[in-house]
C-alpha cells in the first residue's frame, strides 16, 4: 500500500497533537516545522482534517489546532480517510496480452484480502496506540544515554 504525502503529512499532524494534547492550541508553524511540512501544504491537510470533525482551531496570534476527540478515539485510517477519501479497491493491472478470463479473478480476490487486511490494521491502530510507542521510544533512547 502507498500513502501519498497528504495521508503521511495528517498522520504526522494528528500525532504531534496527540503528543502535546494537554498544551492546549497548537500553531501550524509549529507543526510544520517539526515535521517539515510545508505550511501552505499542511493548511490544507488540516483544514480537511477540521472538516471531517477530527480537529478543531482558534484563529489569531494565539490560536492554533487541537483534537476534537481524544487520541484514544481518532484510528489511523479515520485521519486516510479525511484526507484521501474512501480507499479504491486494488485491482490487478491489465496491459497487453491479458484476456479476461487469465489470472485476473484470483488476483483480484488477492487483492480484494490485502485490502481488508490493511484496512482492519488502519482502523484498530489509534493515535492513542501512537503516541504511547512514541512516549516509549523516547524514554528508551533518554535511558540509554542517561538524559
Amino acid at each position: 500500500m502507498r500513502i501519498s504525502a497528504k495521508g503521511e503529512y495528517a498522520i504526522k499532524a494528528v500525532l504531534d497533537l496527540a503528543l502535546r494534547g494537554g498544551d492546549g492550541l497548537v500553531p501550524i508553524q509549529d507543526i510544520a516545522a517539526r515535521h517539515a511540512i510545508p505550511q501552505r501544504y499542511l493548511e490544507h491537510v488540516l483544514l480537511a482534517l477540521k472538516r471531517a470533525g477530527l480537529l478543531g482551531s482558534k484563529r489569531g496570534a494565539s490560536g492554533g489546532y487541537h483534537l476534537m476527540r481524544l487520541p484514544e478515539e481518532i484510528s489511523v485510517g479515520d485521519v486516510l480517510r479525511a484526507v484521501e477519501g474512501s480507499p479504491a479497491p486494488v485491482e490487478a493491472r491489465r496491459g497487453p496480452g491479458r484476456r479476461n478470463g487469465d489470472e485476473t479473478h484470483e488476483l483480484g480476490e488477492l487483492w480484494e484480502e490485502i485490502g481488508k487486511a490493511v484496512s482492519a490494521v488502519v482502523d484498530r491502530v489509534t493515535f492513542g496506540d501512537l503516541a504511547a510507542r512514541a512516549l516509549a521510544r523516547r524514554s528508551a533512547v533518554r535511558a540509554m544515554y542517561h538524559i
